[in-house]
């Protein structure tokens, strides 16, 4: 038997293309479609749940089909159940951690991928080995630390905690995708006279845009969906982001659904508004240094 009877002929093989796609494409959609759903179904029925009254959730069961809409959970949970106040909080430290993160990272990243540091492998593999710490472990000695730092139950002291357990995991992510950018932009910049502060800033960083817009949507869900750091380094109630103020949301207004599912919108909106605005650059900018 021949090697011309045991292949099929060019011809077959891409007449055959189109069918099989097409046949895959729908077996695809047949599967994730359901899938889908299922995902999407919860987070429709808090939406729905956040626009119905409370008389009608009383009266027909959560589980009904809505008789009624309204925006009173929403006045409710911004209002009196203080949702806005906690949302500002948040604003007030993921945005400040955020940036602080990502500077301290790329100027760490561009130093240890750029220049011959001593033993910076090890520097990067400590750096990384930090996040694999259970934070369940270390909630006691942080909060001692912030006490004996004066600023426990401060917003300081929240925004320090998440920039420091986050600096190691964006360092590595910058660091890999610095080193994939060739030696000779930097060479030749360094013969053109350009000092160390003007290749980082006018040929790496506009460089690591989509890494670090990708970190940057990242880092935000992490910082602003936080619970644990936030109730426990924070006391005053009125001091608490949004999170911590959903949690004691739902003991005040347990019965009252619609405030509660209107207070989870609220808390969800703005991590969904930055995920969905880079959500271009999310897993190309992660995966670019790996690739490169």
């Amino acid at each position: 038997m021949t090697a011309a009877t045991l292949t099929r002929p060019a011809s077959e093989q891409t007449a055959e293309t189109p069918a099989n796609r097409k046949r895959r494409r729908w077996v695809f959609h047949a599967v994730m479609a359901p899938l889908t759903l299922l995902w999407v179904a919860p987070m429709i029925f808090v939406l729905v749940l956040a626009f119905r009254s409370f008389d009608d959730i009383a009266q027909n069961g959560t589980a009904a089909w809505p008789s009624s809409f309204t925006f009173q959970g929403f006045k409710t949970a911004l209002g009196t159940g203080a949702m806005g106040r906690a949302l500002w909080i948040s604003i007030q430290v993921t945005v400040p951690a955020v940036l602080l993160s990502l500077l301290l990272a790329s100027w760490a990243a561009y130093a240890l991928s750029r220049y011959a540091v001593p033993g910076r492998r090890i520097i990067l593999l400590t750096m990384l080995a930090g996040n694999l710490l259970p934070p369940q472990i270390l909630l006691i000695p942080v909060s001692r630390v912030m006490e004996s730092l004066g600023i426990y139950d401060t917003l300081v002291a929240l925004v320090a905690i998440h920039v420091g357990f986050g600096l190691g995991f964006y360092t590595f992510v910058l660091h890999g995708f610095m080193r994939s950018i060739p030696s000779e932009l930097t060479e030749a910049a360094r013969i053109d006279g350009a000092g160390p502060v003007q290749i980082y800033a006018r040929i790496i960083m506009p460089l690591c845009r989509p890494s670090l817009a990708a970190l940057g949507a990242l880092a935000t869900t992490w910082i602003f969906n936080d619970l644990i750091w936030a109730i426990t380094v924070l006391r005053t109630e009125a001091k608490l982001p949004v999170t911590a103020a959903l949690l004691n949301l739902q003991g005040g207004y347990v019965s009252n659904w619609n405030v509660v599912a209107a207070a989870s919108v609220v808390a969800a909106i703005p991590t969904a508004i930055v995920f969905f605005a880079f959500q271009r650059h999310f897993v190309s900018g992660l995966l670019m240094g790996s690739t490169k």
